[in-house]
């Protein structure tokens, strides 16, 4: 019997391996959210079926996740067997030879992957990294509250319906926030519904000579929606809140309405996580002069760095990981309301997923809805909701939140973090030769 020890999250998982004298220790980096903790408890699973093969699990937060890959990726340092990494970086680090491309067997059914998400997740149509679960952005509100003080929220209500609403439920004394939206600065974080936000109101990130945008009229009736809301209905520290922290605040029934990752509907939804639950409702994301990019979109997706020295291993981890079978497991061990969801069309087939998810429709509508190649009112360069793909958005999100987040804090005004933003990308973007 041989032990493998879990140090991110304490956990001690075993099984019992066959007679290979050498055993093959995987590496995996993932984020540190439920679908993936459920994960590492269902290895077992894998293990039994591939004596012989150790896991050790580097488990982060999603900045210090995708900073520390970059890192690792970029130098050939070759610390991971296996990444979790999203829709931004597949088709790049594709496209650089920088993953091993992934062929499964025919019981995979790559056909049955949602096409945004595949599509999104591969470069020249080869898929370089396979979905764990996707998601795009919606309104997850609590319906006791917004109607019992004479609201009904429907599918993409105004912003200004938004602030009406939560100025209106927000008890800010006694605790209780009309809205929540991520604060922490990060170009996966904060710029995520920041970008959302930026979209519907008519602005994009780069102008179709790919000049930065963010000196527009657009982007500042946006940062002035997102500050307002955030400072005069929203929580304290909003600087510091990221997906988990929010989460918490809904489950302990802290806000009214919180704008995020649809993958957190199986979340909030869970009577065994919130007294809560049963009160939740669904909407889709809010516009202001466009419905275009109001919805994000994006996948954490498994990758095999083609310095692997463990390929064959890594790469059927991966295949395992993200299999229609794994979702059966979740379903048939946790319940079908927690299996990893946003990634395939059998999921939303599936009648036992129907029966125990009441956001089912909510969210495919979500996904489906969210372009990619069409996110903005006015045309745009670059593919990609609330990011840019290409090399240089990570660089030019990381400062753009950052100022985005002085500016919320109150540390400096709206109109100097996005001077300072079109500053920093222009000298960005003429540094790469784009103009």
């Amino acid at each position: 019997m041989k032990t493998y020890l879990n140090t991110a999250l304490g956990l001690t998982l075993a099984a019992t391996c066959g007679t290979a004298a050498i055993a093959e220790e995987l590496t995996i980096a993932t984020v540190n959210n439920g679908h993936m903790i459920t994960m590492q408890r269902l290895v077992p699973e894998f293990l039994a079926q591939n004596p012989g093969v150790t896991i050790n699990w580097v488990t982060l937060p999603e900045g210090e996740l995708r900073s520390q890959v970059t890192n690792d990726i970029a130098t050939g340092e070759g610390n991971y067997d296996v990444m979790t990494i999203g829709m931004y970086e597949a088709p790049i680090w594709g496209e650089r030879g920088w993953l091993q491309p992934l062929n499964f067997g025919a019981q995979y059914d790559t056909a049955d992957l949602l096409p945004a998400v595949r599509d999104g997740l591969s470069y020249d149509d080869q898929l370089f990294a396979a979905p764990f679960y996707g998601e795009s952005s919606m309104i997850m509100y609590r319906r006791d509250i917004i109607e019992g003080a004479g609201f009904r929220l429907t599918d993409n209500p105004s912003w200004d319906q938004i602030r009406e609403i939560a100025a209106a439920v927000s008890d800010r004394d006694n605790g209780f926030y009309g809205i929540c939206l991520r604060g922490k600065p990060g170009w996966g974080d904060n710029m995520a519904i920041i970008t959302t936000i930026a979209n519907s109101y008519g602005a994009q990130l780069f102008n179709p000579d790919w000049t930065p945008a963010f000196d527009s009229d657009a982007w500042q009736n946006a940062i002035e929606t997102y500050v307002d809301l955030l400072t005069n209905y929203g929580p304290p520290n909003s600087t510091g809140n990221s997906f988990n922290e929010i989460l918490a605040l809904m489950n302990s029934g802290n806000c009214a309405m919180w704008i995020d990752a649809t993958i957190a509907a199986s979340f909030v939804t869970n009577p065994d996580a919130s007294e809560f639950a049963g009160d939740i409702a669904f909407a889709q994301s809010p516009v202001a002069v466009t419905s275009k990019g109001a919805n994000w979109l994006w996948a954490w997706a498994l990758a095999v760095p083609s310095g692997s020295r463990n390929s064959a291993d890594a790469t059927a981890f991966v295949e395992w990981a993200t299999s229609q079978e794994y979702i059966e497991l979740v379903g048939e061990t946790f319940g079908w309301g927690a299996v990893p969801t946003g990634t395939r069309v059998s999921t939303y087939n599936n009648q036992q997923f129907r029966n125990a998810a009441t956001f089912d429709e909510a969210e495919l509508q979500a996904i489906q809805s969210a372009n990619p190649v069409d996110s903005t009112l006015n045309p745009s360069p670059y593919v990609g909701v609330q990011f840019a793909s290409i090399p240089e958005f990570a660089d030019i999100g990381g400062i753009v939140g950052q100022a985005m987040t002085d500016a919320l804090a109150g540390d400096i005004s709206i109109e100097e973090a996005l001077s300072r933003s079109q500053e920093a990308a222009d000298a960005q973007m003429r540094a790469a030769g784009y103009y």
